[in-house]
This record gives C-alpha cells, sequence and structure tokens, in this order.
C-alpha cells in the first residue's frame, strides 16, 4: 500500500507491505479487534511531520523515552540543529504539541502506550515499518523510474527486431542482457533505499538524511 502527497517541493510516499481493506464503518472497529492499522488511519498518522519525527525517534530508540527527551529531540530536527542548541522555547513549542495533539491521537490509535511522561511503542506499532520515499522536486518516484525504464527497454527490443536505423546492428539477446542488468541494479538500489528509508532505521528521520 502506498499514500502519497507533495510538500515543500517534495513528493513523499509512504508505503508498508501489507493492507488491510475495511468498511469505512467498520474500519475502527476492526482494526481494534485485529491489531491492524487500516489504510485512512495510517495516512493520518503519518501525514504530519512532527507524529513522523516522533515516532522515528521511539522506534530508533526501542525503549520507553521521556515525553520531554522527545519533545528536544523533535524540535532539535525541526529547527536542524543539535539537540545542545535547542532553546525552551523551541522545545515548549513542541512539547505542548505532542502533549495536547499528537501523543493522544497516538495513544488513541494503539501506537504508544503512556505512562506517566513515559512513552512506549505497542505491539501495534510494527504496522509503521514502513519506510518514506522522499524525493525531491526535481526527481522521480521510483515507480514512475521502472515505468520509464521498461518503456525504454520495450522500444529498444521492438527497434531491434525491426532493424530501425542503427539500432538493426545490435543482437536481441544483447539488449535483452542489458535490460536485465539494468532491472537488477535498479532493483538492488531500490531496495537499499528503502531500507536506509525505513522509519526508526537510522538516527536521522528519512527526510532529513539527504540534507
Amino acid at each position: 500500500m502506498s499514500d502519497a502527497a507533495r510538500k515543500g517541493g517534495e513528493y513523499v510516499s509512504a508505503t508498508k507491505p501489507q493492507s488491510v481493506e475495511t468498511s469505512p464503518e467498520t474500519a475502527s472497529a476492526g482494526a481494534a479487534e485485529s491489531g491492524s492499522i487500516d489504510r485512512d488511519e495510517l495516512f493520518h498518522i503519518l501525514r504530519n511531520q512532527r507524529r513522523r519525527f516522533a515516532l522515528h525517534h521511539l522506534k530508533h530508540e526501542s525503549e520507553s523515552v521521556d515525553v520531554g527527551d522527545l519533545a528536544t529531540q523533535v524540535a532539535a530536527w525541526e529547527n536542524e540543529i543539535s539537540v545542545e542548541e535547542v532553546t525552551s522555547k523551541q522545545r515548549r513549542r513542541v512539547y505542548n504539541a505532542l502533549q495536547q495533539t499528537h501523543v493522544p491521537e497516538l495513544e488513541e490509535s494503539g501506537v504508544v502506550e503512556v505512562e506517566r511522561r513515559e512513552l512506549e511503542l505497542t505491539e501495534r506499532a510494527d504496522e509503521l515499518d514502513i519506510y518514506l520515499e522522499i524525493v525531491p522536486g526535481e526527481d522521480i518516484p521510483w515507480s514512475e523510474y521502472y515505468l520509464a525504464l521498461g518503456g525504454v527497454s520495450l522500444a529498444v527490443l521492438v527497434a531491434v527486431a525491426l532493424g530501425v536505423g542503427p539500432f538493426g546492428a545490435l543482437s536481441g539477446v544483447g539488449v535483452g542482457i542489458f535490460a536485465v542488468v539494468a532491472f537488477l541494479v535498479s532493483a538492488a538500489a531500490n531496495y537499499y533505499y528503502q531500507h536506509e528509508s525505513l522509519l526508526g532505521s537510522n538516527e536521522r528521520p528519512p527526510e532529513l538524511r539527504g540534507e
């Protein structure tokens, strides 16, 4: 499953391995009973950058985190500074938003458990083992890249088969091997990119890693 949006000149795609389709009337109830997160709820959770940052830090730490420490780290990422450079005003702004809006929503979704000031991911948060595809405005998503690569490969193979112009001197087998290798290399690069873009896989969130 994938959902996408444009923000700040970037194409952001959120993808997870599996999805569970439910009707609008039974989505919340079904999710609560099965422990799975439906499509709309997943996109709602991840569409906000502050929630993505918070979830990334919680997944990376793999243990309970004090909400104050979480606010400091999120503020640092939002302002692109180190934790030590975060001011009390920046920290307080994020802390209030987490306490009043984001933490209650994540707790209601069953993604986090709150014990006093400590936040910890639940088993349901495993549904958030997704990757964020961050594509600068001038680039294209992987899906469009594969479509273009397939189209070009097919066009060259047809030209070789019909003997069109200089393509007539090429070997169909050679072109086919080249196309297969190109797809294999692209698939390997895509796999690596997805692994690096998983929430919690590295210290910095995926959308900040290229900066």
